[in-house]
């Protein structure tokens, strides 16, 4: 259910991109999303945000990392069914670079290090004192260097 609503989402935000995004309910109770508002129900004009990710140094957020994360230079919040995730440790383990990965889910560690880190989504990766929410290799490259 998560995968169709974030789908969902992310063809909304592609139509977003250039015109509104309109939400109404219709007589029997379903929801609608469109570019433009219902000639025959009330509409609510939405906005969004596209949620991608960017790169921020979290000196201010004074974040202390488990001792067993100071061994590796990459450290990668995520959780099992993230997609992005897989990408990410994947592009990871095909070029070699350590990295400690915690799932915000299912390790303590991985809860703790979100909330200090004021997580909204996965992946959240950490490079040194960098931080990039989501995942590009181009990106990541850029931060690894």
């Amino acid at each position: 259910m998560k995968a169709l609503l974030s789908l969902l989402m992310l063809c909304l935000c592609a139509v977003a991109w250039s015109s509104g995004i309109y939400r109404w309910v219709d007589d029997q109770g379903n929801v609608h999303f469109s570019d433009s508002p219902s000639e025959a129900h009330a509409s609510e004009s939405l906005k969004l945000k596209i949620n991608t990710f960017e790169s921020v140094t979290y000196d201010s957020l004074s974040v202390d990392l488990p001792s067993s994360d100071k061994r590796h230079r990459v450290v990668m919040y995520s959780a099992s069914w993230c997609g992005v995730c897989t990408k990410a440790r994947r592009y990871f383990e095909a070029n070699n670079i350590d990295f400690t990965e915690y799932d915000v889910e299912t390790s303590q560690a991985g809860k703790a290090g979100f909330e200090k880190l004021n997580g909204k989504g996965v992946p959240i990766i950490l490079v040194g004192k960098k931080r990039m929410n989501g995942f590009s290799a181009a990106t990541f490259e850029k931060l690894y260097q």
